[in-house]
């Protein structure tokens, strides 16, 4: 199993990649969220192994902004702060499991393996279907009556915003969020991805999916919805 620790404390570090280096663990290490993100984004990784108090940037950005980009690999979240808010926000912010220091490292690497068993498990079907459009999740590829898309990391997100909520509307406040998160662009950026999503999966077709609703968002129907 591969794993990327980002923690900033030396000696929590050092004890964690010790325990699992005996194991036969291979650890990439990073220890300030920034780094830690630029890894998570690069790397490939089972699982990562996130504290929540980084310097450069906090372990909830690093969470947020990496599943806003479409990586979905694993995260623990670690946190010296056990109040039931601190583990709804660590939740609210996409990680899939939340221990609170100090922790036992059994318990820690029982919590990984099981996090990692859950991804492979759910790896074989990960397809979002609406009408013709068929949305792999793993590899980001769009199939749409015989032809293949392969998108990038913003049209990605906003298309699985919109397959998972279609044929009901996704506003553009939610979409910004899952693309951006708190650093929204200028308007026209979004747009520019919404014409640029539209030509591939539409403008091919006689029927087309990707409707605006104006001022308010975007949404999918079907041909018996027009």
């Amino acid at each position: 199993m591969k794993l990327l620790l980002v923690e900033d404390h030396k000696d929590i570090a050092g004890v964690i990649f010790d325990y699992f280096e005996i194991k036969d663990y291979v650890l990439d290490y990073a220890n300030n969220g920034l780094q830690g993100y630029e890894l998570a984004k690069k790397g490939h990784y089972d699982a990562i192994v996130l504290d929540i108090m980084l310097p450069k940037m906090d372990g909830l950005t690093v969470c947020k902004t990496l599943r806003a980009e479409g990586i979905d690999t694993p995260i623990l979240m670690l946190t010296a702060r056990d109040t039931k808010d601190d583990i709804l926000a660590g939740f609210e912010h996409l990680t899939d499991d939340y221990l609170v220091k100090p922790f036992d490292l059994d318990i820690l690497d029982s919590r990984l393996q099981a996090l990692v068993r859950r991804r492979k498990g759910s790896v074989a079907n990960r397809t979002l279907v609406f009408g013709e459009l068929k949305l792999d999740m793993n590899t980001r590829i769009l199939q749409r009556e015989g032809s293949r898309y392969s998108l990038n990391p913003s049209q990605y997100t906003i298309l699985k915003c919109l397959i998972q909520k279609a044929p009901d509307l996704v506003s553009k406040e939610e979409i910004c969020d899952a693309l951006w998160g708190d650093e929204e662009p200028d308007s026209k950026v979004l747009r520019s991805h919404i014409y640029q999503l539209r030509s591939l999966i539409d403008k091919p077709f006689e029927h087309a999916y990707l409707r605006t609703v104006s001022k308010v968002g975007y949404h999918l129907v079907q041909e018996d919805e027009v």
